[in-house]
């Protein structure tokens, strides 16, 4: 096997069992033997109870942020919250999986980060046609000037608080994604490919729905736009099986969003 397809195993497992070709999606998954983790039993079985309690934890993680971010404004505080966002899913799942919990990252090549590019451009395409630039433009608005004012460690805290945030939101979405996953197989008896297509599809209307109170409890704009967003931000995850090439990519989509009315407000005055 080439060292490149070696590489992309997890990092702390074997290779994952053979998956036929006609259960891949070839046109879009690298070729190699990797393989999503958990739903097979590789590199560890999670039952369906633990998989309850990872997704209770994603839940708390979602109910932590979204309230402590209302009590915690300051550049520095602001950080606890969003911490908190991610250790609590990744620290139940480290508790569940044991040392396994690492099967959903991957080294980071070039390529992957090519990749994270790639989708962080495509969903900015993509999401365009449905009109979501010009909703978070509008969004970002307000907050643009609130930045600028902001010393250097302002600036820094903003950008770095969101970068923990977003990954948060991988977690949100991926680990809900691997648990339905393992539900369509082992409980419906579906193949690969359908519960592929069921996971990508419920884990983006589910991100949607938890975007409700952001959005003033518009469910059209949720389930169209935020969804549909969260389709291309996943297919990142499904092309290289790893958390860390979807979460850049949703850092380069939403850094480009909040930097575009920071840019166009630093060049135009009001």
């Amino acid at each position: 096997m080439p060292k490149s397809d070696r590489a992309s195993r997890p990092l702390t497992s074997a290779a994952a069992p053979d998956v036929p070709d006609d259960e891949r999606f070839n046109w879009l998954e690298y070729r190699n033997r990797d393989d999503f983790p958990y739903y097979r039993g590789w590199p560890t079985a999670i039952t369906t109870s633990q998989w309850r309690i990872v997704f209770a934890s994603v839940v708390v993680a979602f109910l932590v942020l979204s309230f402590g971010l209302d009590a915690f404004k300051g550049d520095a505080t602001s950080f606890i919250p969003r911490i908190l966002f991610v250790v609590i899913p990744l620290g139940t799942l480290a508790v569940v999986a044991d040392k396994h919990w690492t099967a959903i990252f991957r080294k980071v090549r070039v390529r992957d980060v090519a990749w994270m590019v790639g989708f962080g451009v495509l969903n900015l395409v993509v999401t365009m046609g449905v009109g979501f630039i010009t909703i978070r433009l509008f969004d970002q608005a307000a907050n643009a000037a609130s930045v600028m004012e902001k010393r250097p460690y302002g600036m820094f805290s903003f950008y770095a608080g969101t970068g923990i945030q977003l990954f948060g939101e991988e977690l949100l979405t991926i680990l809900p994604f691997l648990a339905i996953m393992q539900l369509c197989t082992r409980r419906f008896g579906l193949s690969r490919k359908a519960a592929v297509l069921w996971a990508w599809g419920v884990s983006a209307i589910f991100f949607g729905l938890v975007h409700l109170p952001t959005y003033h409890w518009n469910l059209l704009q949720c389930l169209i736009i935020i969804s549909i967003a969260r389709l291309v931000l996943s297919l990142a995850y499904i092309k290289t099986k790893n958390i860390w090439v979807s979460t850049g990519a949703h850092i380069v989509n939403d850094w480009v969003l909040f930097t575009l009315p920071l840019v166009a407000s630093m060049l135009v005055p009001t």
